[in-house]
């Protein structure tokens, strides 16, 4: 494990801890509606902050990109980008409900160089660097071999932050759901992506994700031999934030059934 990889972990661990000390124990009027059904808390802010001393404890000068704080520049010799999420699924932690996770990943020079995702309530750490595989407590990872789409089992994410794009969602959905074996929505991004790269889900795909919620699962999926795409089958997925993932088979099934529905001007 690199130092960097090294440091995004211990960096996890410590937003991690914040989030369990609050699990299910939020103070009261601690959490905040930032726009409609998108909440924030103060176990978001606390993480954050917790993550980035670590960091920063080890890489002074590196820049910052988090969900809480936005951009954050870094010194005059810092080249490297640390991609933040410090709870992924607020929602679900405001609810009691189990699937929420810690996401960070550094990029250099628009290619990233390490993920981590955090599950403290599984004690489950997901790591990856480029060419060292994925690999999650010890385990190397790999993407199910399904071939194609059919009977996969699949993961996706609501518009909720762009809800007027809620007709053509449901006519992808549609579309996925004739062929798919079952589809699963439970609101944590970074971690269903961490899943697909375990083999837990066949695929994935969700429109509008900030890249907090994206990098650190795309790193973890490609090096589980998987694919991540947008719905072109290019790689604005971080830009764009539309996101088609999973094995090469079922990412093209996913694309296919997309035909004529989506397209990345259209969404």
């Amino acid at each position: 494990m690199s130092e960097i990889l090294e440091t995004a972990v211990s960096a996890a661990v410590a937003g991690g801890e914040v989030l369990l000390a609050n699990w299910r124990n939020l103070p009261h009027g601690s959490v905040e509606e930032k726009t409609k059904n998108d909440f924030v808390t103060y176990a978001d802010r606390e993480s954050e902050k917790r993550i980035i001393a670590s960091i920063r404890s080890r890489y002074p000068e590196d820049a910052f990109l988090a969900e809480e704080g936005g951009a954050q520049e870094g010194g005059a010799g810092g080249a490297r980008v640390w991609i933040i999420d410090p709870l992924d699924g607020t929602s679900n932690f405001v609810s009691g409900f189990p699937f929420w996770c810690v996401s960070i990943a550094a990029q250099e020079a628009g290619r990233l160089v390490a993920a981590v995702i955090w599950d403290p309530l599984r004690g489950e750490m997901y790591t990856a660097e480029p060419g060292g595989g994925a690999w999650r407590n010890g385990t190397k990872l790999a993407v199910t071999g399904r071939p194609d789409l059919e009977g996969a089992f699949v993961a996706t994410g609501f518009p909720f932050r762009n809800r007027h794009k809620i007709d053509t969602y449901l006519a992808l959905f549609k579309a996925v759901f004739v062929h798919a074996r079952a589809i699963r929505r439970a609101g944590s991004a970074a971690l269903d992506l961490a899943y697909v790269a375990a083999g837990v889900f066949d695929g994935f795909f969700e429109f509008r994700l900030a890249p907090w919620d994206v990098a650190a699962g795309a790193l973890l999926i490609l090096e589980a031999g998987g694919e991540i795409t947008d719905f072109d089958g290019g790689q604005r997925y971080l830009e764009r934030g539309n996101v088609v993932a999973g094995p090469p088979g079922v990412v093209a099934g996913l694309r296919r059934a997309a035909r004529g529905i989506v397209t990345e001007d259209a969404i």
